[in-house]
């Protein structure tokens, strides 16, 4: 039986990944992370880091990523729905600058590959988030690009949720827009 099923994207290296849900009177069984179903997929990873956040609504935390070491994520929501976002940032990619927007619930996940940035605006009252990284959090390396620059355009679903303005800490509100962040590299 298949446990995973993976659903392309635009953006060459991202993947959606929708789970088998058993569920009976009790509840529900899933798989959520398999290492040989996903190297059938195509996904031969190995991880580091597990990593856990806990947002309230209309918490928008990104668009993270670190240069160097950058992480491979595997982003899965345990409790809630968050808005998902990756941008590829990969400069030999054909896709460079693009984004990708998909609303993540309970029984999908998204594989975000290294070389892309990424955030999330939690949209549920409460949303727990649990990624997989294939390399370490470094302070120092740590990066970001403003989640409202007018270059990127993403649409962000906020009136659709009842979002007036995001809530962000000091870091993402300072971060440098892609075009200023290349500039300085």
């Amino acid at each position: 039986m298949e446990r995973f099923r993976k659903i392309p994207t635009p953006l060459s290296g991202l993947v959606l990944l929708e789970l088998t849900v058993f569920p009976d009177a009790r509840g529900f069984f899933l798989e959520s992370w398999n290492r040989r179903d996903f190297a059938e997929l195509g996904l031969d990873l190995e991880f580091v880091q597990d990593n856990h956040s806990r947002s309230r609504k209309g918490v928008l935390r990104g668009l993270h990523f670190q240069d160097p070491h950058p992480q491979g994520k595997l982003v899965r929501v345990v409790r809630g729905e968050i808005f998902d976002v990756a941008v590829d940032l990969r400069e030999d990619s054909p896709t460079f600058g693009k984004w990708y927007g998909v609303v993540l619930g309970e029984t999908t996940m998204l594989y975000v590959p290294p070389g892309f940035a990424h955030g999330f605006l939690a949209l549920s009252e409460w949303a727990d988030v649990l990624y997989k990284a294939t390399d370490y959090y470094y302070p120092g390396c740590e990066r970001g690009i403003r989640w409202d620059d007018p270059e990127l355009a993403i649409s962000w679903p906020f009136r659709e949720y009842g979002i007036e303005e995001p809530l962000l800490s000091q870091k993402d509100q300072n971060w440098p827009t892609l075009s200023a962040w290349r500039e300085r590299t």
